[in-house]
């Protein structure tokens, strides 16, 4: 998943924000005794109702929703939404807006959205994305009470693993996409670089055979970039930390991470590919509007970190428009963050919270709506090869299709999103596997809540990002770096953070019998 200026959180040693693609929750009390967050109480409320069918249109009034998420505006998102609607209006008489907002903009202008009270219906939030923040604040409602009115299917798709680690003190504020509920880690490669040098990536296992191959790029191909953007910094602390409790450990005790010398020794591993001219020049700033995936989108670029699933490589193939493969560099690894990691919510603000929900339903059960949102129209963005199975139409592709996806990990079933035609047809057979084969976090099924330290978390955020993204991307001395880095976040209070964490994970300890 590309994650922007959220992911500064990610790897931060001291924000405690997240660990895994990243990670952490906050405190549902804030929204559930708010005033719009009982259900039903918000503006032009619909009557309870199942959308299942046009008998219950009929009942209800026009409605238009607003989805909001995060990604680049296709050429033919109008046309995409105008077919959505024309559905929707049969289903439950409702319209919709598609509002993606690009990565690099995503939290200033979605948290200017929160904050002046715009009125919009449904946005992707997770635990790398200041869920757990946001439910603090009182934006999104709590949805057990509209899910059991109008979202009566969803528990059945999504079962009670997801459901739970998506709640937040119990209460439920977004409901999580059913897909892979462990996370993989390493990078994406363009296949024909691969084959040209003949690497051999079945037996990549650690960052050092990686370097092989990037010094190879460096030195054959002056043209090529070996690494665009710094995300496998982020990535790599997700599979290495849960949150501040290392992954290793034997015990639920967090850390200080600069404090680690794993942690370190990855910085001055970063430093060194800087040093060695392997990132992009942009590398502290690429991340932020698809740049590193445009530079190897364009040819231009050897490989990009990734958190990886089955058929990651396949499905960012098809994205980009240009081959790619995928090398492990890490085992699967499965935190609370996993059922945190991609979830829509309902805004505090919606006009029609119970219609919302109606929506919500259809993304989880009706698979045309689904593939609507997944992959445009039909016909014009893709062709069915079978029931299940699309590709492009004759002269389209990545490159240049009005209506490039979005990112089906972002919505409802993806076990209903149709598979591409270089896909395996086992995929989702091989996502139950992948689930499987992951090792489990110590901590799975905690998440902290940072209400008691709030303020501390808030000036911490600004410490991490003064600090993080030059040293995930080696643009300075390390050992230099992390001492200013380490007083700073001192002295915001990362000390008492810390103490907070372990205290309320000692308490969920105890709680589950640990």
């Amino acid at each position: 998943m590309k994650k922007s200026q959220a992911v500064i959180t990610l790897l931060a040693g001291g924000a405690l924000l997240l660990s895994a693609c990243g990670n952490n929750s906050g405190n549902g009390n804030a929204a559930a005794n708010s005033p719009s967050a009982s259900a039903g109480s918000s503006a032009g409320s619909t009557a309870s109702a199942s959308a299942s069918g046009n008998d219950t249109a009929a009942n209800l009034k026009p409605y238009k929703l607003t989805l909001v998420y995060p990604g680049s505006a296709p050429a033919d998102l109008q046309l995409v939404q105008d077919e959505m609607s024309k559905y929707l209006t049969e289903k439950i008489n409702a319209t919709i807006e598609l509002k993606p907002i690009d990565w690099g903009s995503w939290l200033d202008k979605t948290n200017l959205m929160k904050i002046s009270g715009e009125q919009f219906d449904l946005i992707f939030t997770a635990n790398w994305y200041n869920y757990a923040i946001d439910v603090s604040k009182g934006q999104f409602l709590e949805l057990s009470d509209l899910m059991e009115k109008n979202g009566k299917d969803i528990p059945g798709v999504l079962g009670d693993d997801f459901l739970k680690g998506a709640k937040i003190n119990g209460k439920l504020f977004a409901l999580p996409t059913k897909k892979e509920f462990a996370q993989g880690f390493g990078f994406l490669l363009n296949k024909s670089l691969v084959d040209k040098y003949q690497f051999n990536i079945e037996g990549v296992k650690t960052l050092e055979d990686m370097e092989a191959m990037f010094k190879t790029i460096k030195e054959k191909e002056p043209g090529i970039i070996p690494i665009a953007g710094n995300k496998f910094s982020q990535t790599w602390g997700a599979a290495n930390y849960d949150g501040d409790l290392p992954r290793d450990s034997k015990e639920l005790k967090v850390i200080d991470r600069l404090t680690d010398s794993k942690y370190i020794d990855f910085f001055k591993r970063m430093r060194q590919w800087n040093q060695n001219g392997w990132f992009d020049k942009d590398v502290v700033t690429s991340n932020d509007s698809d740049q590193a995936q445009n530079l190897i989108k364009a040819g231009k670029a050897f490989a990009i970190g990734q958190s990886l699933k089955p058929g990651k490589d396949k499905e960012m193939s098809v994205q980009l428009g240009i081959p790619l493969v995928q090398v492990e560099t890490a085992v699967p690894y499965t935190t609370t963050g996993e059922a945190q990691g991609a979830m829509l919510a309902i805004s505090r603000t919606s006009g029609d919270a119970d219609r919302a929900m109606m929506f919500l339903n259809l993304l989880y059960t009706d698979s045309k709506l689904l593939n609507m949102l997944d992959w445009g129209i039909e016909g014009k963005h893709y062709v069915k090869k079978s029931d299940n199975v699309i590709d492009y139409p004759e002269g389209v592709d990545g490159q240049n299709s009005g209506y490039p996806t979005p990112g089906g990990w972002m919505f409802g079933n993806q076990f209903n999103s149709y598979l591409w035609a270089n896909e395996d047809p086992d995929k989702w057979a091989q996502f139950e596997k992948f689930n499987g084969s992951s090792e489990k976090s110590l901590a799975l099924g905690f998440t902290f809540d940072p209400t008691p330290v709030k303020s501390e978390k808030a000036a911490l955020e600004n410490v991490d990002k003064e600090f993080i993204n030059v040293l995930n991307s080696g643009a300075v001395d390390v050992d230099a770096t992390v001492a200013k880095y380490k007083a700073k976040r001192d002295a915001a209070g990362f000390q008492k953070v810390l103490a907070e964490e372990q205290r309320q994970m000692d308490e969920w300890a105890k709680s589950q019998g640990k």
